[in-house]
């Protein structure tokens, strides 16, 4: 049976949740405070476990009816704050998508490690066996390369609609490089190993074409965005698979939810960087634009994303690792 005492103890927090629920009714989340911001939450949690054990108490169902009520207002209230806001977007391109890769990055690299793995094996494939390169990319790309042109010139006449193909399909590689993490991460690194290996042979068979010059200034304008994409999707997936793997102290399905919000944060932000890669890789990568302009873009675009991914947003980047602490398990006790 649960004691007066012990009652009298908790309605100190219930009232206060509930007057910063009511505060935020009347003036929004405005008027709170960074740290009512944390205790709002911190609360809501505490009152859900109160009310789980007053509901084990048969004379305590009306208080726990309260409760329940006082509840269901908090949760409406901090889980609609988060409205699809021109503001909101903003506020994650800012803060939320840089920060989620700055907290991945381990993962990030990771994902590039086994592209360059794929990458080598491939070299080394095309050297030791010429002849699996027509297996691998074609017989029709082997046959351009033999002639010394380039397999691009074909995109320059259907530029709009090469350009959505080109988005298409670099959006499908990613987002299932991402969904493939739960698998235990073996989809993922599936497809980094051979998207690197296709790199890898197309890269040696136009060396050995004495072509390297023409297909780096094709890649280089687009691939600084488009590449470093299929990374952090890849860093995604591996996000994934590590809370399906390694729960820690979590429940499993807690562990992977959480991940899962982690990575989700990860294969949004890079929509907009394949977006802009598929529309230069179409507009400008296959055109007749002077090659050392074509490397100087693509120099001024991966510097633009270095600053952008590794500075952006390092003013808000403790509060949202307090946040990312607090969903991780932490139990707090007022």
């Amino acid at each position: 049976m649960i004691s007066t005492r012990w009652l009298r103890q908790r309605e100190v927090y219930w009232k206060a949740l509930e007057d910063l629920v009511d505060r935020v009714a009347r003036d929004g989340f405005g008027a709170l405070s960074r740290i009512e911001l944390q205790e709002i939450g911190r609360l809501y949690r505490q009152m859900a476990a109160d009310l789980a054990t007053l509901r084990e108490d048969p004379g305590s169902a009306q208080v726990a009816a309260s409760l329940n009520h006082l509840l269901a207002r908090a949760h409406h209230t901090i889980y609609s704050a988060e409205r699809p806001t021109r503001s909101a977007t903003v506020r994650y391109f800012r803060e939320t998508f840089p920060a989620a890769f700055r907290r991945n990055g381990l993962h990030c690299l990771i994902a590039f490690a086994l592209f360059v793995i794929g990458a080598a094996v491939g070299v080394g494939v095309t050297y030791r066996d010429p002849d699996l390169t027509a297996r691998l990319i074609g017989p029709k790309m082997v046959e351009t390369i033999e002639r010394h042109e380039m397999w691009t010139h074909s995109i320059v006449s259907v530029k709009p609609f090469a350009s959505s193909q080109i988005m298409t399909n670099n959006l499908s590689v990613s987002f299932m490089a991402f969904a493939a993490g739960i698998t235990g991460g073996v989809g993922t690194c599936y497809m980094l190993l051979f998207n690197g290996l296709l790199i890898g042979v197309i890269a040696t068979a136009c060396g050995l074409a004495g072509m390297s010059l023409q297909l780096w200034s094709f890649v280089a304008p687009h691939g600084v965005l488009e590449l470093p994409a299929i990374f952090i999707a890849g860093g995604g997936g591996l996000r994934l698979a590590q809370g399906l793997l390694f729960p820690g102290f979590l429940p499993r399905r807690r562990s992977l939810a959480l991940a899962g919000t982690d990575a989700l944060n990860l294969i949004l932000g890079i929509v907009p960087m394949l977006v802009i890669a598929g529309l230069i890789e179409a507009f400008v990568s296959p055109t007749d634009l002077a090659i050392p302009l074509k490397f100087a873009l693509g120099g001024a675009l991966f510097t633009l994303l270095c600053g952008y991914l590794l500075m952006t947003g390092r003013s808000a980047t403790v509060l949202k690792h307090e946040e990312h602490e607090e969903h991780e398990g932490l139990n707090f006790k007022p």
